[in-house]
């Protein structure tokens, strides 16, 4: 049996133990609760204002009275975490590149890629983007008759093709062996064993920081001939790449980016631009973007007049080698305005277009391979 008191203010509290009694508290309780409720709401009142103000009570904590004049200790700031972002620039052309074409390497009867990258593939071997052939870089009357590579200095200097060493050492652009003031520092030259229209082809290495191959040293393909450096004219370590076709002089240069075989699944873009009198566009810059994300820009200007020299067969005056197969798009301002046209990049070929200011943009297609086809073998060049 349940036992339950009330007390109500001037009652004494009476003890429910019947069952009848129970059951008449269950129907009474929640008015008899809410009298008391109303009661209790009353005395509170009452005391609040006549009492003092009650001290604000934080849950689960025992409250406590401030103390007169106390003043508390401020809580040291902290600083806030910051990070800066720093802002995002153009996205670099990617350093990696697929294995190369095997060489010699012609998907056209007009292509002429025999040589191998002087530099292995565990180091950067493709030209720089501000240093390409027929660019005045240095002094407005001094045109680049090659390429600059980007290799880490020490880095091994590879033959790109098989030849004889037909110099080594200080003095190749003056003449004077052994000039140590030479523009090209220390640099090996190898006339190779094939030419190309029986015209012989020689190649250029130039800037070493040690010379390893000798005069008369006949090398192949891959042969360690030198190591990068920065001697001669320059400002720091690189490999300055050069072809020469039909004699071993500064004027016999062509662009090696036509000559080196492109990595596999990637082509060349060659281009000819003129202005309304059918003249060539010297230094004019040239924008190609991959589509469509138009990521990475790629800058190409084209030739300088002076001592350079196009393909016989393409007249270019713009290489841009080494592009993933695909579209893109290219972007000149031609008298003020933005001239755009759209190619296509096939994997180991060269896509050759033209501008002329009448015409526009024009392209060639390259000639399709066939699935019989092999690439073609270089000229032999009788021994003088």
């Amino acid at each position: 049996m349940m036992n339950l008191s009330l007390s109500l203010r001037g009652q004494q509290p009476k003890a429910i133990s019947h069952p009848r009694r129970s059951s008449l508290l269950h129907r009474f309780a929640p008015h008899l609760i809410l009298t008391m409720g109303l009661l209790l709401a009353s005395s509170c009142s009452s005391a609040g204002e006549t009492g003092p103000t009650p001290t604000a009570v934080i849950a689960g904590e025992t409250a406590t009275q401030v103390p007169a004049g106390f003043e508390p200790t401020p809580r040291p700031t902290i600083e806030p975490f910051r990070f800066v972002l720093p802002t995002p620039g153009a996205e670099p052309v990617s350093g990696w590149r697929p294995p190369l074409y095997p060489v010699p390497w012609a998907v056209s009867a007009y292509d002429h890629f025999y040589f191998a990258r002087p530099i292995a593939a565990d180091n950067v071997n493709w030209p720089l983007a501000e240093y390409r052939y027929g660019g005045t870089f240095f002094a407005p009357n001094i045109v680049h008759t090659g390429v600059d590579i980007d290799a880490a200095e020490g880095a091994q200097i590879l033959a790109a093709g098989p030849g004889t060493v037909v110099s080594a050492g200080w003095g190749l652009y003056s003449g004077a062996e052994g000039n140590t003031s030479d523009p090209y520092g220390q640099a090996v030259v190898i006339k190779h064993d094939f030419g190309y229209k029986d015209k012989p082809l020689y190649t250029i290495y130039a800037h070493m920081s040690e010379v390893i191959a000798v005069i008369g040293q006949h090398v192949q393909t891959g042969d360690v001939i030198g190591l990068v450096g920065a001697t001669g004219a320059t400002t720091g370590p690189h490999l300055h790449f050069e072809v020469r076709w039909g004699a071993n002089t500064f004027y016999s240069t062509y662009n090696p980016e036509l000559w080196t075989a492109p990595p596999q699944g990637w082509g060349v873009l060659v281009g000819r631009l003129t202005d309304d009198e059918n003249k060539l566009l010297n230094n004019y810059p040239v924008e190609v973007r991959p589509m469509p994300s138009g990521v990475p820009l790629r800058r190409v200007i084209t030739y300088a007049q002076g001592a350079v020299n196009p393909d016989p067969y393409y007249q270019e005056n713009m290489v841009l080698s080494d592009l993933p197969a695909g579209l893109y798009k290219i972007t000149i301002n031609y008298m003020e305005k933005d001239v755009q046209y759209w190619v296509d990049i096939y994997p180991g070929q060269v896509t050759y277009f033209t501008f002329t200011d009448k015409e526009g943009f024009q392209v060639t297609p390259p000639p399709v391979p066939t699935l019989d086809f092999l690439p073609g073998t270089a000229t032999a060049v009788p021994t003088p």
